[in-house]
């Protein structure tokens, strides 16, 4: 039996600060130990776990929802995707016609026959059609495909995903909804409440039956709420449920985003990018769900005829920022809340940490006035993505000129 090549990378540790090295056999971390050494040209170079992104609507181009995607588009988005530190994500459909649901569905299982994607995307999430038809509550989801939950439809969608929609976001209020999150939970689907405005007894209601999410809380939500009686304060009182939110400097005011995380705490919240196939693409007008949006400069998407925000365009490596920058957290807890976190509501056991035993998904990257620069992208053991320089503690062979490395099932570093 041939022998298991390691190969061992240096940064600084996320958490402690502390310089450390890194070895990596057969995609899995065999060791981590303290050095006294820096971390190599670069004092300012850190090692973390890979970024987990849990609502990836499109990326660079590609529309997971959009009519002529098909399964070879996904391994272009995930290169896009890995190159801003992600090495998970949930591809996630919106609010649409149960044909075209179904026909997208098949499509996302299709695209995980390529071994990387795999890898990548532990699950699809249903974002919709299950959401309020109120005025505001919608957000951009098309108002005509919304409707009340049915358990036999959302068996169609599962099949038609191979089984692999792991999470669904719904309104509690709508008639139909308590059942369905019953049915959700008791077959190990997660189950997260937004574009609702149920009362705090239905969110209470839907919590008891198993929900645990919420999805960009203080997005999908009407412009003008009631200033006690919405459906905001209750989700933030619940213990029990984790929000997830958009902290890319457009979607949450400051002072919102300081509140959440004094109320839930860096355990109990989690980042996300609510990206659509925008990012990356040359600010303009573009078509989106039917409707004409903007897209600015600085990455806001606008619906103007909706007077709302259409999805965003800024990848999660930009909420890590936002979180240092708004909340004054350490890099170790916005890391959290973009990593470790997502892996414990998924049960992504292997993931968004950095432990002996653990997959190897790791990102080296460094930090100036709380900005990340991704340096490296590093997904099972495989090399994603480089920017093209050699890292302190890399064997020559493990990189070339396109800067991949590759661990295969034996052992052995390929380039590819």
């Amino acid at each position: 039996m041939s022998k298991i090549e390691t190969i061992k990378i240096k940064g600084i540790h996320f958490e402690t600060n502390v310089p450390v090295e890194i070895e990596i056999a057969g995609g899995i971390i065999s060791g981590i130990s303290n050095i006294d050494e820096p971390a190599g040209k670069s004092e300012n170079l850190f090692v973390a776990p890979g970024l987990i992104d849990n609502q990836v609507n499109g990326y660079k181009g590609v529309d997971f929802s959009d009519g002529d995607f098909s399964p070879d588009q996904m391994i272009k988005a995930a290169e896009a995707i890995w190159k801003d530190g992600v090495t998970s994500f949930v591809p996630t459909l919106i609010t649409n016609s149960r044909d075209n649901l179904i026909r997208n569905f098949k499509l996302l299982a299709e695209s995980l026959e390529d071994t990387r994607v795999r890898l990548s995307v532990p699950g699809f999430h249903l974002e919709g059609p299950y959401i309020s038809s109120e005025e505001g509550f919608y957000g951009c989801h098309p108002v005509s495909h919304i409707r009340k939950p049915s358990w036999e439809e959302f068996t169609e969608y599962q099949r038609a995903a191979g089984g692999n929609i792991i999470q669904v976001t719904l309104s509690p209020e709508i008639e139909g909804a308590i059942e369905f999150i019953k049915l959700c939970t008791q077959n190990g689907i997660i189950v997260s409440l937004g574009h609702t405005n149920a009362s705090a007894e239905i969110i209470n209601l839907a919590v008891k039956n198993g929900a645990r999410l919420s999805t960009h809380l203080g997005n999908g939500c009407a412009n003008m709420i009631h200033r006690h009686n919405n459906p905001l304060w209750p989700q933030l009182a619940n213990d029990l449920l984790t929000p997830s939110i958009i902290a890319d400097g457009h979607h949450l005011l400051p002072e919102e985003i300081q509140v959440f995380y004094k109320v839930k705490g860096a355990d109990n919240m989690i980042l996300t990018s609510d990206v659509t196939h925008l990012i990356g693409m040359t600010p303009g007008k573009y078509v989106y769900l039917g409707s004409e949006v903007v897209y600015t400069d600085d990455g806001l998407v606008k619906n103007p005829k909706l007077n709302c925000l259409a999805g965003a365009s800024l990848p999660l490596r930009k909420g890590v920022e936002t979180m240092m920058s708004y909340t004054g957290c350490s890099l170790g807890e916005a890391i959290k809340m973009a990593s470790g976190n997502v892996a414990h509501i998924y049960n992504l056991n292997g993931r968004g940490v950095l432990v002996p035993g653990k997959r190897a998904d790791i990102i080296l990257f460094e930090l100036n006035d709380k900005e990340l620069t991704i340096r490296k992208t590093i997904l099972a053991g495989e090399m994603v993505y480089s920017d093209g320089n050699s890292l302190p503690g890399e064997a020559p062979a493990a990189i070339n000129s396109g800067g991949a490395m590759r661990v295969d099932p034996a052992g052995k570093v390929s380039n590819r």
